[in-house]
């Protein structure tokens, strides 16, 4: 049955506020989004990004080849410098392209310039050079190319390396998270991307070697100049000349499938009834700012499981109803700590205990030992305050543990909205490969956040941020319509990888899932309003109203444009699903088991207003409702939108 556009959108049309000069509310930032240009040799196709020079999904078909090819300048601590590009210039021909451009990597003490050619012909073969010169002296931990491998493509395939020394390597892409580079010193890499077509990348100008990205839940592995091995940080000389070139070749793909972008593909979810697994304990970090009584009533409602403390010697915490999380950060002094945490819990109810050491970046067994000494009454855990990669390079004795935790972000590598959708996969790829090492033992995924809290890697003091600009933690995303859509998305992708705690945000504050009363302190930066509730706040709420349930899976057509998440409890059954782009789609799908009515309520451009201003109002108003057609259901989703749809009691 096909739906008419009022059954569809329901009374009210997608475009219903008065919009600023771009919908700030959809990503939290007043631009839109960045153009894309597609492009195909031969039967690939791609798409070039000029905001960020960046090549994305190299594609056979359906068939994604590569994920991403870039050229990074990073700094002594990993830190990225933007690229700007300009002068740009496309030609087409028949089966191919040449596309020039120009990029500007200027961010004190840096200043790199490179010149960029990319290269397309109908022997489906892509050649990306750049040519650069340092403008400054600095110092640098990266300059070159980044090849991104996708995880669903290549996961557990076998590949062929090429070795600097001529040397051929029959090797395999790590299933789970690889805690060391699985190829080192690469010329080229290839691999069969379809039957009958192999793809090849080759590199020159630098010394390549593979790491598993799924450390940090990028969705990929990455192949990256300068190896690891060598000193960092490194001083580039003013006038110092670098080039290097990244080709990507398939061989043997004569007979060419249909030409495919990905933004054109028919949007479908599918329901797995069969893989339920018990929906996770969902809480938030309490952070540091003070709950006011209109706060402290909203965040009751949305009914956490519980909050996380991060506790340090000479801290209090908090006597709340809500069960604690609590952090425990050792000093050298660790029993008096131990001591200390105990007595200054008091009475509290604690969901369970944390055990980190300021001096170790994945707990040690001899400080789990001695917590159990002096706490008692929770679970006591360990593992990482910092990324994946930390815990799965030093992988805690599990024994004396009840319980192993890490935290993740999905912005270590790239910071796009198309790279944080993309980066949903990758969190699911730790819980699974964390519970290969787990010894049966829970997982808890604490905390979730959209930044990084702080960087475990940095090789100097980071620069203080000018005035003008955000603190390195606070993302615009946390207070949009996109950050309720991704945290969707996280929510799915560690509840159906089985993780059995999520600790995410905070409460209050701009890292929080609502505004303090005294509002924003960058208005035009963070542009949120006094005491407002984001979108992601309703995400939760939506979620944790299931606490007890179950989650199924629900396969997307296209992840990376529109993704759903299934629970069930009683004779309840909501679906959630998320647009991730700027478009406004369609999708479809079978509603799981028998229904009349489905009940639905949209978050999306025509109710964010009130969503975020009387969020009590909005989750009491009454509910649009549709009847599905032998249970199938089309479903309109604006821009950026989360619609929730319920049935049963």
């Amino acid at each position: 049955m096909r739906w008419t556009r009022r059954q569809l959108l329901g009374a009210a049309p997608f475009a219903a506020l008065p919009l600023p000069a771009w919908q700030s509310y959809y990503t939290g930032r007043d631009q839109p989004p960045g153009e894309q240009i597609e492009l195909a040799a031969g039967p690939m196709t791609m798409i070039f990004e000029p905001s960020l020079a960046f090549l994305r999904s190299l594609r056979f078909g359906e068939t994604e080849v590569i994920r991403g090819l870039y050229a990074a300048v990073r700094d002594r601590n990993w830190g990225t410098v933007t690229p700007r590009v300009r002068n740009l210039q496309l030609e087409k021909s028949a089966g191919g392209f040449r596309l020039r451009f120009d990029v500007e990597c200027n961010q004190s003490p840096i200043h790199f310039s490179w010149r960029g050619l990319i290269t397309g012909d109908a022997s489906s073969r892509v050649r990306f050079h750049m040519e650069g010169e340092a403008r400054s002296t600095f110092l640098r931990n990266r300059i070159g190319f980044c090849v991104l491998h996708p995880i669903k493509e290549c996961a557990g395939r076998y590949c062929t390396v090429i070795h600097g020394n001529g040397a051929k390597e029959i090797g395999k892409f790590p299933q789970f998270v690889s805690p060391d580079q699985p190829f080192l010193d690469m010329v080229s890499i290839s691999h069969e991307a379809a039957p009958g077509v192999t793809a090849e990348v080759a590199f020159e100008g630098e010394t390549f070697e593979m790491e598993d990205q799924r450390n940090w839940t990028d969705a990929s592995y990455k192949t990256y100049c300068t190896p690891l091995a060598k000193p960092f940080p490194v001083e580039v000389k003013q006038g110092t000349r670098i080039a290097q070139s990244v080709t990507v070749a398939l061989r043997g793909a004569s007979s060419p499938p249909k030409r495919f972008f990905v933004r054109r593909k028919e949007l479908t979810l599918e329901v797995d009834s069969a893989g339920a697994k018990p929906l996770p304990k969902i809480g938030l970090g309490l952070g540091l700012h003070l709950l006011d009584a209109k706060s402290l009533h909203r965040l009751n409602a949305l009914q956490p499981a519980h909050l996380r403390v991060d506790w340090k010697a000479g801290d209090g915490i908090p006597q709340l109803h809500t069960p604690l999380e609590i952090a425990v950060h050792l000093s050298a002094n660790a029993e008096e700590d131990l001591k200390a945490v105990a007595s200054a819990a008091g009475k509290s109810k604690v969901a369970r205990w944390i055990i980190y050491h300021h001096a170790e970046k994945s707990t040690s067994a001899k400080w789990v030992t001695l917590a159990r000494q002096h706490l008692r009454g929770a679970p006591v855990g360990g593992g990482t305050d910092a990324f994946f990669a930390e815990l799965n390079r030093g992988r805690p004795q599990m024994a004396g543990l009840d319980f192993l935790c890490y935290s993740i972000n999905p912005q270590v590598h790239a910071f796009d909205d198309s790279s944080l959708v993309e980066n949903l996969a990758g969190q699911a790829e730790t819980v699974q490969s964390a519970r290969q090492f787990s010894a049966g033992k829970p997982v808890a995924v604490t905390p979730v956040t959209f930044k990084p809290r702080f960087n475990p890697n940095a090789t100097g003091a980071a620069a203080a941020p000018d005035p003008d600009q955000l603190p390195p933690q606070v993302d615009p995303r946390q207070l949009s319509l996109f950050g309720a859509a991704w945290t969707l998305g996280s929510v799915k992708h560690l509840a159906e990888s089985g993780a059995q705690s999520i600790t995410f945000f905070e409460t209050v504050g701009p890292l929080g899932v609502m505004e303090s009363p005294s509002g924003s302190r960058w208005p035009k930066l963070f542009p949120s309003t006094p005491g407002q509730v984001y979108p992601l706040y309703h995400v939760l709420s939506d979620v944790n109203e299931f606490a007890g349930g179950e989650i199924l899976p629900v396969r997307a057509g296209h992840p990376l444009l529109a993704e759903g998440l299934l629970l069930r409890k009683g004779g309840r059954v909501r679906l959630i699903t998320a647009n991730f782009t700027p478009e406004a789609q369609v999708v479809r799908f079978l509603w799981p088991g028998a229904a009349k009515r489905i009940v639905l309520r949209r978050l999306d451009e025509s109710s964010v207003k009130r969503a975020t201003e009387s969020p009590e109002a909005f989750r009491a108003q009454p509910a649009e409702g549709l009847v599905p057609a032998g249970g199938a259901v089309e479903l309109a989703l604006a821009p950026y939108a989360t619609v929730t749809l319920d049935s049963g009691a």
